[in-house]
């Protein structure tokens, strides 16, 4: 493909890296219950797991942290000493919920226009039991390798206390300047250890008002990244928002979007709508954005797309609740450019895989030269 008459940007290769190994989702383990857990770095489990994973010749695929000194992770992030922050996640079906669970939530759901919504219904449908889903923390983790030995021995919990009935699931972390960034619906959270101890003793709230429906579980608030720019990117599903700022209203309650804001949080823009689940994005060298939207489950396919400032990509979280996806899939609008398109829509790049969950650009150094130019997709 040829952008703004540039050279191509380079293809999307198929390579990925065991960097962290995890059991199942809910799987038990101290970290489960919050604690520190000075453990093995790698256990039996994740060597075996690392070791059936193919690649080319001349790669070698090592598990370096694995249960129980973490567990259920989503996302991690390094700082400059090495360290690994984890968001972690543990709140499935108990406070992080799913429509495909809840067909009579459908309704309230679709109405629902702010996070504020959102809770209230939950609350008249749950009743007494609605503080059954505040009993479990997700978490953001720090591990490290403090022996140098290429395996994270150590292991401790850097933030906690993510519980509230709104809250969930742990999504995103991007270590910028001497802070964390922590992305957990509602809220974009900043987190600074001031005094060098492990543990986040400063936690502000930068952005919130983000996930104005249940929807579906894993359409959260995630692919933090610093563009060319200065600013500071993120994206998230069709759980949507509605956040209030200093310069009004900023709303996309139904379809998922890419938004930028300045490091501190202020002038937050939406950059990009009508997405599904973008889950991480990705700039190459020019400056150019990507992303890899995940599939609906009715036939359709992920699709690489070329995220364009000010664009409208054409998925609606209602279609999730049609059979066919209605216009989804009636107009094509999940296939590459074509004539039965909406022509007000940015077509996808591309169908690749399903249910992509990881996206980044290889950083020029560390790997094979075959891998320079490339994109690397899990």
């Amino acid at each position: 493909m040829n952008l703004h008459r540039r050279p191509a940007p380079p293809a999307f290769g198929g390579l990925s890296v065991l960097l962290i190994a995890a059991m199942h989702l809910g799987a038990a383990s101290r970290t489960a219950c919050g604690q520190d857990s000075p453990a093995a770095p790698v256990s039996a489990a994740a060597k075996l797991a690392a070791a059936a994973i193919h690649v080319p010749e001349g790669y070698r695929v090592a598990a370096v942290a694995s249960e129980p000194n973490l567990a259920n992770p989503v996302a991690f992030c390094f700082d400059p000493a090495g360290r690994i922050f984890v968001a972690e996640t543990f709140r499935v079906r108990q406070g992080v919920e799913d429509n495909r669970n809840h067909l009579d939530w459908v309704d309230d759901d679709l109405a629902a226009r702010t996070v504020a919504d959102r809770r209230a219904f939950m609350m008249r449908h749950m009743g007494e039991r609605i503080g059954e889903y505040t009993t479990v923390s997700d978490h953001v983790r720090l591990v490290e390798d403090r022996d140098g030995d290429g395996l994270y021995e150590e292991s401790s919990i850097f933030s906690t206390g993510y519980k509230d009935v709104e809250e969930g699931a742990a999504a995103g972390v991007l270590w910028s300047g001497d802070r964390l960034l922590f992305t957990c619906i509602p809220t974009l959270w900043e987190l600074r250890d001031a005094d060098g101890d492990g543990k986040a003793d400063e936690k502000r709230a930068l952005i919130t008002g983000f996930g104005v429906h249940v929807a579906l579980f894993g359409h959260d608030m995630h692919g933090l990244c610093m563009g060319p720019d200065g600013k500071l990117y993120f994206s998230i599903g069709d759980r949507g928002l509605s956040v209030e700022t200093p310069r009004g209203s900023v709303a996309n309650p139904d379809s998922g979007a890419v938004l930028r804001c300045n490091p501190d949080g202020s002038d937050l823009e939406l950059f990009a709508t009508g997405l599904r689940n973008p889950q991480e994005l990705a700039f190459n060298e020019y400056g150019d954005l990507f992303t890899v939207d995940n599939n609906s489950d009715a036939g359709d396919r992920a699709r690489l797309v070329y995220v364009v400032e000010g664009m409208q990509a054409g998925w609606r979280m209602s279609y999730q609740y049609l059979a066919d996806r209605g216009p989804f899939d009636r107009e094509k609008i999940w296939h590459t450019q074509n004539d039965e398109q909406p022509a007000s829509i940015v077509p996808q790049l591309s169908q690749i895989t399903a249910g992509p969950s990881g996206l980044v650009r290889y950083p020029w150094t560390g790997m094979p030269s075959e891998c320079e130019g490339s994109f690397i997709l899990c």
